[in-house]
């Protein structure tokens, strides 16, 4: 809680600082603690005034004229995102493939067919002009797209989630850009006690080491430096990559992988291969995890969580009771899940069938 408060404060002190040098009416959000200071409620002294100035992650200075009625997503990220902050009403584009998204057609299934503005690799810069969005979110990795979208009196907000405080940041950015600051505090919030759950069952627990496998190639594997890999510790293991410091996947071989010789291994959710092609590959014969049965897949019918969505902590949890199923059985997880679904994404998720068919 207290990385998030700071995490938070920085990003509103960030705001009132370039208000006052902007030397005009800017706006600023309120902090829970400036708040209960004022006597007013939280949410109330959190909403947000316009024109407001962001520092967005790519080190941009971004004014924001009046609470934006029309959104532009172009990342799934920041979809995930606008969808738990209930703005799918304001949304009239979205990145390319988004049928291929399960939670997209649990909770807003109408923006599946709404214009698509393509992707990071071929995005569809006059095709997102066209639709004059009032707010346009974009990932940093698009930047050279920014300065023509603002040319056309566009406004580009970057974001760059690629941890777990990035994707705090960017839901506060986000928040503080559509007026949804509340939403985005109580989002990571719920996480965030999920996890200090979690870890108090597990404070006692022997951590298996686990292999986590990307998603073409079973002999990928995300380092220390990874998102993935604080997925695994957050499930109390110990991620048996972890001498790998490079950030993207690493390709690795058999001799290395039977040199670690994990407890467990996990294949991505978007897996190009499957758990019994694993199990039955004789080069793993003598691997630990095969031996004794302990290969999964993450599930990936709702989200996948093993990437930086507001609902990867899931990915923890899950994780955890495969590895501690006694001091955290297969019910906690589903309880916060069925909670967390609920409660920003409006739909009760089926737990029973985790894995998606189509």
């Amino acid at each position: 809680m207290k990385k998030f408060i700071s995490t938070f404060m920085i990003l509103i002190l960030a705001l009132s600082v370039t208000a006052c040098a902007a030397g005009n009416s800017a706006g600023t959000a309120q902090s829970p603690e400036q708040a209960a200071d004022t006597g007013l409620s939280s949410s109330a002294a959190m909403q947000v005034t316009y024109p407001v100035t962001l520092n967005d992650q790519a080190g941009r200075q971004v004014v924001i004229e009046k609470e934006p009625e029309t959104l532009v997503s172009g990342y799934y990220i920041s979809t995930s995102l606008l969808l738990a902050l209930n703005c799918q009403d304001r949304m009239t584009g979205i990145e390319a493939k988004a049928k291929n998204r399960p939670v997209y057609r649990l909770s807003a299934p109408s923006i599946i067919d709404l214009p698509s503005v393509g992707s990071a690799k071929e995005f569809d810069l006059e095709g997102c002009a066209a639709l004059n969005p009032d707010l346009v979110i974009l990932p940093v990795r698009l930047k050279d797209v920014f300065p023509t979208l603002e040319e056309l009196g566009i406004t580009v907000l970057a974001v760059n989630p690629e941890n777990q405080q990035l994707l705090e940041e960017a839901a506060l950015l986000i928040g503080t850009a559509t007026n949804t600051l509340p939403a985005a505090d109580s989002l990571f919030q719920s996480a965030k006690d999920s996890l200090a759950q979690l870890e108090e069952a597990l404070k006692d627990t022997k951590k298996p080491a686990v292999y986590l496998s990307g998603n073409s190639s079973f002999l990928s594997t995300a380092g220390s430096n990874m998102y993935q890999s604080n997925l695994i510790t957050q499930a109390g293991g110990i991620n048996a990559a972890a001498e790998l410091t490079d950030n993207y996947w690493s390709e690795i071989s058999y001799e290395q992988l039977l040199a670690w010789n994990p407890d467990y291994i996990i294949a991505a959710s978007d897996a190009s291969y499957t758990v019994d092609s694993i199990l039955n590959d004789p080069n793993l014969a003598q691997c630990k995890a095969v031996k004794n049965g302990n290969v999964y897949q993450l599930p990936n019918g709702i989200e996948s969580w093993d990437s930086p969505v507001p609902g990867s902590f899931l990915g923890s949890l899950w994780l955890a009771s495969i590895l501690h199923p006694d001091e955290y059985p297969d019910i906690q997880w589903k309880e916060a899940a069925a909670a967390f679904y609920e409660t920003f994404y409006r739909f009760t998720p089926d737990l029973e069938n985790l894995y998606d068919r189509s």
